[in-house]
């Protein structure tokens, strides 16, 4: 096959791919946010309390985290696209448990076995890193991320909309044969590529399947001074997004008094903003890093600090004043708020062997998912103890104000770590050809 016709067919490969992960992300972040808007319902039928609903939430990303390492690994030693059929299938098993569960104590065990397949993102990531040079992978990974925001719009619609007619338990059961169905579509579709083919240092390099998972270059992950500022930035960052993902709606709702209508017509400006965010964000870190090796960090900095101070001018708008003006300063918030998701993934890899991508992925979010389980559990006590609302403001603006400073220092030493990659993978490719 010419080289030409093999170009043809990694594009082709890549596109099919690109796009069935697109869709698994939408639609199991569809499923899995749906508990924020079914909220009212479900806590009513089980009689729950703030604190139990922080439980209910917490339990799935206690389960998330502790399977974020072994799907790392498996990600890194056999083939992506099987494993993460896998996942798709676990996920519509498990929202099915869902809805059939009976009481409080069967839907806490069910609700926390989701996080099986919540902690399988790692080998997306990793095999979109195949696919795409390190100067489009900002842009790529914030359109990949579009599906998140894109999954919590379907996730309100269905929650709000259909909720009446269809009762929260069936919406699980609709969601749930989604993933069933899109676990043979990857099965069968999509393909893995070899790892760090994208990589410039390693153009022309024969047989990359050569460079294999190690233990010790994971270990050397807690050497890079920037990947260590990172993850404490992750275990930090999460905090915001769990909070509102489970308790805005309530906030809207019980707080603020909004129907329904209201908290559509709220809310899905809002989230659309927030889906923007993702690739703006992205497109504009790949421009920044082109000048300089701090540009990706440097976007995720401006990205907190702005969406910090916005939901402070958002939150302080009195429960009965305008809803257009609170509207308003929610969508401008939520533009800023995502800047940082695609950069950090971005960075990570940059400073990153190609085989160990999944685990660092992996590492990351197992670290992360430690913060978002501690989340919801706090919200919910502080909500109980002050308002949602303060529960809100306060972890959000303190976490984000973290960030920035965490961003700060990653800037200071995330130059030199992208460099010794660089000047590894050279290494790689002249021994190679020498061979």
């Amino acid at each position: 096959m010419t080289d030409q016709a093999l170009e043809k067919r990694r594009r082709r490969n890549a596109s099919i791919g690109f796009a069935s992960f697109f869709v698994f992300m939408l639609l199991h972040q569809a499923d899995k946010l749906l508990i924020g808007p079914l909220q009212g319902p479900i806590m009513k039928d089980f009689g729950m309390t703030n604190t139990q609903w922080g439980l209910i939430n917490t339990g799935a990303l206690i389960v998330g985290s502790v399977f974020y390492p072994l799907w790392g690994w498996l990600y890194d030693r056999f083939s992506r696209p099987k494993l993460l059929s896998l996942a798709s299938l676990l996920w519509g098993a498990t929202t099915w448990l869902n809805g059939i569960a009976p009481n409080f104590r069967t839907f806490l065990a069910t609700r926390a076995s989701t996080g099986i397949d919540d902690s399988s993102y790692p080998g997306i990531y990793s095999l979109v890193s195949d696919w795409y040079p390190p100067a489009k992978r900002g842009k790529m990974y914030g359109i990949m991320q579009v599906a998140q925001p894109l999954g919590y719009l379907i996730a309100m619609v269905l929650g709000l909309a259909l909720v009446a007619s269809l009762g929260w338990r069936r919406i699980f059961f609709v969601t749930g044969s989604l993933g069933i169905v899109l676990s043979f579509f990857i099965f069968l579709f999509v393909k893995d590529a070899p790892r760090g083919s994208m990589e410039p240092e390693l153009a022309g390099v024969q047989h990359l399947e050569r460079f294999k998972f190690s233990w010790k270059e994971v270990a050397g992950l807690f050497r890079k001074r920037s990947l260590v500022v990172l993850f404490i930035q992750g275990f930090i960052g999460v905090f915001p997004w769990n909070v509102i993902t489970y308790f805005f709606f309530g906030y809207l709702q019980m707080e603020r008094g909004y129907d329904e209508t209201s908290t559509l017509l709220t809310m899905v400006p809002a989230v659309l903003v927030l889906a923007a965010g993702y690739p703006l964000g992205g497109l504009i870190g790949d421009r920044l890093f082109k000048r300089t090796l701090k540009g990706r960090v440097t976007v995720g900095a401006a990205g907190v600090l702005a969406g910090a101070v916005l939901l402070v001018a958002t939150m302080s708008v009195p429960l009965g004043g305008s809803k257009l003006l609170f509207g308003a300063l929610l969508a401008a918030t939520a533009l800023f708020i995502p800047f940082a998701a695609p950069n950090v993934l971005s960075s990570f890899f940059d400073v990153t062997e190609p085989e160990i991508r999944a685990t660092t992925n992996a590492v990351q979010n197992f670290i992360e998912s430690i913060g978002s389980a501690l989340a919801p559990l706090v919200a919910g006590i502080v909500a109980d103890r002050f308002s949602i609302g303060s529960a809100i403001l306060w972890i959000c603006t303190i976490t984000w104000a973290l960030c920035f400073v965490a961003f700060a220092f990653a800037g200071k030493y995330i130059p030199k770590d992208i460099e010794d990659l660089r000047a590894k993978l050279s290494a790689r490719a002249a021994s190679a050809n020498a061979g």
